[in-house]
């Protein structure tokens, strides 16, 4: 199961970017996030961790598996029966804003009962995500 969100932000990549990858912060600016822990000190990077509280989900613990610096990064999440991938992308556009993609991806043998079940927490929760990122960043 895939879910996806999207937005454009009147900001540019960087500062996108900065926002994006801080993500102990992310509480701040999305209601789909209670709590963050980075699992280890200093930037985001591939093999970090982090353990996301967010309501109505159990705590997962997500590690980062791909970062291209201010361009993309992904995560992966391990539950029983599903594994979980969450894309992040920030695309600059040609007039200065920045395009963000941000995509959910299950697998495994439960992922379509708990895609049944989750999809329309799923999807709202990146919406949350992608207006909040817009609405902070363009706050400046």
């Amino acid at each position: 199961m895939r879910f996806e969100a999207g937005t454009d932000i009147a900001a540019d990549a960087q500062r996108v970017w900065a926002v994006l990858v801080d993500v102990q912060r992310w509480p701040e600016w999305t209601a789909s996030v209670r709590g963050v822990r980075r699992g280890e000190p200093g930037p985001l990077t591939v093999g970090a961790t982090a353990r996301l509280d967010q309501p109505r989900l159990r705590p997962a613990v997500w590690r980062v598996t791909e970062l291209t610096e201010n361009h993309a990064f992904t995560w992966v999440s391990d539950a029983p029966g599903v594994r979980t991938s969450a894309e992040h992308r920030v695309l600059p556009l040609a007039d200065g804003r920045t395009r963000v993609e941000l995509a959910l991806t299950q697998s495994g043998p439960l992922a379509g009962p708990v895609g049944w079940l989750y999809g329309g927490l799923l999807r709202r929760y990146l919406r949350l995500e992608a207006d909040g990122l817009r609405r902070r960043c363009e706050r400046g």
